[in-house]
């Protein structure tokens, strides 16, 4: 499998150690991780996926939250998978992590094996048929009967947050950016096979307007 095809945390590589804090700087994390976390409703004995976990921010409140879930945190990038490691480490709780593509077949979990998915600020890096493939993986891990929780930059609805959003786009890139400000996240989820999709949260921050979405997968 090439990892090489993602783009790095921040678009740059040596920008990676100053993820956390842009993050929590310019998209109000405390304010949609919060919604997030309710959306998830994780509890104990259930598999938790996080596709482009990141720093592992997220998965550390689902831990706390729900301690005897079992949560696989992915993403591609070794270096931002060291610093997720190192912030589960400090804050005692277990995780464990699989260094792959948010579309890749999984080789910790199997197909309709996850209660759970969620993938936070990832799917905006995306061209558009990565974003699919995810949501196909998405689909193809989960139960019958499972939820999907998306956290990213949807439909820009207004000049003001289409203007904040260029700031996303000059550092991931217009073309991967340009599908989820004109709105196609919802017809992305319909396509993969999730009958059921609603908007659980919009949070307005300085970078754009970032979407909450939840997601069913029919018994």
């Amino acid at each position: 499998m090439n990892n090489s095809a993602y783009i790095p945390a921040l678009g740059r590589r040596e920008w990676t150690g100053m993820y956390d804090w842009v993050i929590a700087a310019m998209t109000r994390e405390r304010v949609w991780r919060s919604p997030v976390l309710t959306a998830l409703d994780a509890r104990t004995g259930e598999v938790i996926v996080d596709l482009g976990a990141g720093t592992g921010s997220l998965g550390i409140m689902i831990k706390k939250h729900a301690p005897g879930a079992r949560l696989v945190a992915v993403d591609p990038d070794p270096d931002v998978r060291l610093i997720g490691e190192r912030k589960a480490r400090a804050a005692g709780v277990e995780i464990d992590y699989e260094t792959a593509m948010g579309h890749a077949h999984l080789a910790s979990v199997e197909a309709a094996e996850a209660d759970t998915v969620t993938c936070s600020l990832v799917r905006r890096q995306c061209p558009l048929e990565a974003k699919q493939s995810i949501l196909e993986n998405a689909f193809r891990l989960l139960k019958p009967g499972g939820r999907l929780v998306l956290a990213d930059y949807g439909e820009q609805p207004t000049p003001l947050m289409r203007t904040a959003f260029l700031l996303v786009q000059m550092t991931d890139g217009f073309e991967p950016t340009e599908h989820n400000r004109r709105g196609a996240v919802p017809h992305l989820l319909q396509a993969c096979g999730f009958q059921r999709t609603e908007i659980v949260k919009r949070v307005p921050t300085a970078t754009g307007l970032i979407s909450i979405w939840r997601a069913t997968k029919e018994v």
